[in-house]
């Protein structure tokens, strides 16, 4: 199964119950599917959709294929996950994760419909999906819980619910940004995604640019979005820029000569550059250059 890029820019929700926005996802643009059983389903819709996603995950795409589930303190997950675990599944987005403890329970659940369906074990990824107080001061062990965690995902309106925060997002929402910092360095420390949460506002195409811009220079690897007109958006952002590109360039060739001359470092463009900027310029080149 082919995928778009090794680490996705970005992730989109897509309503499991919704035959007609199923259809559309895998020309989305998306880096990444999250097909939802969770909060874009009523109850009452749940087992109808569970049938629905697992032929979704069929469909001919390029995008990652995960399953946003329900979470471990419902009633509905071990239904949501007998349904959907097939092989076709690349991972599950395991929603309101509080501990470790709750991937490893899950992933255990994991383990033996693998073994059911013939799938190989540790196929199916978890990105796990941190959205209360108690969650973030537990996201350093969620996130290194075990091989199967390939990220965190921020949910950023759960968590603003738990911390009483208002309804409506102001400007740069500043009171998010510790949880959305912490997310980052949790995810980094254990060498997988980290993955913001939505920008809510579709009619703010400006506010988006400047939510996702910020999204990135806190660390994030990828957003997340309901909807397909943002994706371009996100794409654009969480990819190399031009004047990025033409910088670490400089680097790189500046550092050769450095090298020749045997200097550990170099100035570009007026300021000092070290070992650990050319690293960071010979990582953007290197995917550039694949």
């Amino acid at each position: 199964m082919t995928t778009k890029t090794v680490r996705p820019r970005s992730w989109m929700f897509v309503p499991g119950n919704k035959e007609r926005f199923l259809q559309k996802a895998p020309v989305s643009g998306a880096d990444g599917l999250l097909f939802d059983l969770e909060d874009g389903v009523l109850p009452a819709e749940k087992a109808a959709a569970r049938p629905m996603v697992a032929a979704a995950l069929k469909m001919k795409t390029d995008s990652l294929r995960y399953v946003r589930v329900n979470a471990l303190s419902t009633p509905w997950l071990l239904d949501d996950l007998d349904a959907i675990v097939v092989p076709e599944l690349q991972g599950i987005c395991l929603t309101k994760v509080n501990s470790a403890d709750e991937i490893a329970e899950v992933s255990a659940v994991l383990s033996f419909l693998e073994h059911k369906r013939g799938i190989v074990r540790g196929t199916v990824r978890i990105l796990a999906a941190v959205e209360s107080a108690r969650g973030l001061i537990n996201a350093p062990s969620i996130a290194s819980a075990g091989p199967r965690v390939s990220g965190i995902i921020f949910g950023a309106e759960d968590y603003a619910l738990d911390l009483g925060l208002g309804a409506r997002r102001e400007k740069e929402a500043a009171e998010l940004l510790h949880g959305r910092a912490a997310i980052v360095g949790a995810a980094t420390a254990a060498g997988i995604w980290s993955v913001d949460g939505v920008y809510p506002n579709l009619d703010d195409p400006d506010a988006l640019v400047e939510d996702t811009k910020q999204a990135r220079r806190l660390g994030f690897t990828a957003k997340s979005t309901f909807n397909p007109r943002q994706i371009e958006t996100i794409n654009g952002i969480f990819s190399s820029q031009p004047d990025e590109i033409e910088y670490a360039r400089k680097v790189r060739a500046a550092f050769q000569e450095a090298e020749a001359r045997g200097d550990a470092s170099v100035a570009v463009g007026g300021q000092l550059v070290d070992k650990p900027i050319l690293l960071r310029a010979l990582a953007i080149l290197e995917t550039v250059e694949a």
